[in-house]
């Protein structure tokens, strides 16, 4: 089980910011962020929810806030959000490779890879992008092309290898000699090999 400890004292931080500011819309922000990270989603919802109210124009609570409607598989307003977040940041990859992410979820490879394609137009150090990469063609059937965006992301830093170990979006290609290769040099020593069904992202800053 999770420790919320952490998250539960970033929301007493945040409410005591928005109990002296009440018009403190980073700070509805963040105290959704934590909410989001105790997984108390509807929450979290309420606090990008009036963080937008506070700022319409606010790009980061409508990314986060599309965050958790993916999580809850609330694709379509997921997108609804994302599109929201491109159309205030354009020049801004993240909510491509959100967007993108979402599309994967649905099974649309070709809006989920053209998405993840722009995000990393505009970042091409986008760990998270890279990933995304490798999940696209995991959903392809393709191991060595998965394999060799997962390499990259691993190289760039990305290490969430609890997710690249439960993700239903690697199933595909799990069994193949390039996956293993991966998973037996990089997996950390002690952690079991489990499945379980989840499709994590963070949220934004």
């Amino acid at each position: 089980m999770p420790k919320t400890w952490k998250y539960d004292l970033d929301i007493a931080k945040y409410a005591r910011q928005i109990e002296e500011d009440p018009a403190n819309f980073r700070a509805y922000k963040e105290r959704g962020n934590a909410y989001f990270r105790k997984r108390d989603f509807e929450r979290a919802i309420a606090d990008y929810n009036r963080a937008i109210e506070l700022k319409p124009d606010y790009f980061l609570a409508y990314n986060n806030r599309g965050n958790v409607y993916m999580q809850t598989t609330r694709y379509e307003f997921a997108i609804a959000d994302y599109d929201r977040a491109i159309e205030l940041k354009p020049e801004n990859g993240m909510p491509y490779n959100n967007r993108g992410f979402a599309f994967l979820l649905m099974g649309d490879l070709i809006r989920a890879e053209a998405d993840i394609r722009k995000s990393l137009d505009l970042n091409p150090a986008n760990i998270y992008a890279l990933n995304s990469m490798a999940e696209i063609c995991a959903a392809k059937g393709d191991a060595s092309g998965s394999c060799k965006w997962l390499r990259m992301a691993i190289e760039k830093g990305y290490n969430n290898w609890s997710y690249i170990m439960t993700s239903p979006t690697y199933d595909a290609v799990r069994a193949s000699d390039c996956f293993i290769e991966i998973m037996r040099d990089r997996r950390p020593p002690g952690v079991p090999p489990a499945r379980q069904r989840h499709t994590t992202r963070r949220p934004g800053h």
